[in-house]
């Protein structure tokens, strides 16, 4: 069954289409809520929740565009809105310092431990992190994502960036030299 025909069936609330669908797109999804959320238990609560999301929207989805990347959004906005909802995104002291870049030597880290020292960010720290480093956002963007102001974003990055650099240092017992941009 192709993909337009899937989404055609799921429109129609049929039971087995949308749990094709599910099979089809959970595991590429599971890695994104696995991005957002604090621990492996809350991703597969998002990533059930946004799929339940998805089904009740799926009716707005007009085959323009990626598929793919309609129910990425869709999901990747119901976990932030949930964050949204509490308070912890409140505003920060703006002292911002320059854009770091920093150089790490892959070697001897896995992806594991960083998804792991990324979950274990501060909510606030996490989110603005993924969406600016990993999907690529800007902070004009992210602040409007998170209702937060442009300072916060780009102060939450630098200290999800100190936080990370710390923890990697600690893991590989040498010092990570800070590039500036």
């Amino acid at each position: 069954m192709s993909i337009e025909q899937l989404i055609t069936d799921c429109k129609k609330n049929d039971s087995k289409a949308q749990e094709q669908l599910y099979k089809l797109f959970a595991p590429k999804l599971f890695s994104v809520c696995l991005k957002y959320s604090r621990n492996y238990t809350e991703a597969q609560d998002n990533l059930h929740d946004g799929f339940l999301l998805v089904f009740e929207k799926i009716h707005l989805f007009s085959f323009k565009g990626s598929f793919e990347g309609w129910i990425k959004k869709v999901i990747t906005n119901y976990i932030l809105q949930q964050y949204r909802k509490e308070t912890f995104l409140n505003v920060v002291d703006e002292n911002v310092t320059e854009d770091e870049v920093i150089e790490i030597d892959a070697d001897g880290i896995s992806s594991e431990f960083l998804i792991k020292i990324i979950q274990e960010l501060p909510d606030r720290y996490r989110l603005v992190f993924n969406l600016y480093v990993m999907d690529g956002h800007s902070h004009q963007e992210i602040a409007e994502l998170l209702s937060i102001n442009i300072g916060t974003s780009k102060s939450n990055l630098s200290r999800a960036k100190l936080i990370l650099k710390e923890k990697i240092e600690l893991f590989t017992g040498s010092k990570i030299m800070p590039q500036v941009k």
